[in-house]
């Protein structure tokens, strides 16, 4: 069994920074894809940021040029280091692993508000 678990969530003021990490654990095999979503009050589940085995990354268009992906592949680990916070980033953030199937963490909830 996987599990995720994240960190580093937390309450920043506008034009603040944060940075997320995510590690798993147990049994995983080749790892195909590691990512983070996020969920707003009243929204749906959307992605944010996401790095492939082969370093190729995917960014919202809301988050481009803010956020960096990152990963750490002998720890079985991302990061998302968040910059130039928005109140409309508010949200639980998920970590997500991809291998044979696909694995979420129960969220780290981040709030931006002065």
């Amino acid at each position: 069994q996987v599990q995720l678990v994240e960190s580093g969530g937390g309450l920043v003021q506008p034009g603040g920074s944060l940075r997320l990490s995510c590690v798993a654990s147990g049994t995983i095999y080749s790892i195909k894809a590691m990512g983070w979503y996020r969920q707003a009050p009243g929204k749906q589940r959307e992605l944010v940021a996401v790095i492939t085995s082969g370093d190729s990354t995917v960014y919202a268009d809301s988050v481009k040029g803010r956020f960096i992906i990152s990963k750490d592949n002998a720890k079985a680990s991302v990061s998302l280091q968040m910059n130039s916070l928005k109140p409309e980033d508010t949200a639980v953030y998920y970590c997500k692993l991809v291998t044979i199937g696909a694995y979420w963490g129960k969220g780290t909830l981040v709030t931006v508000s002065s």
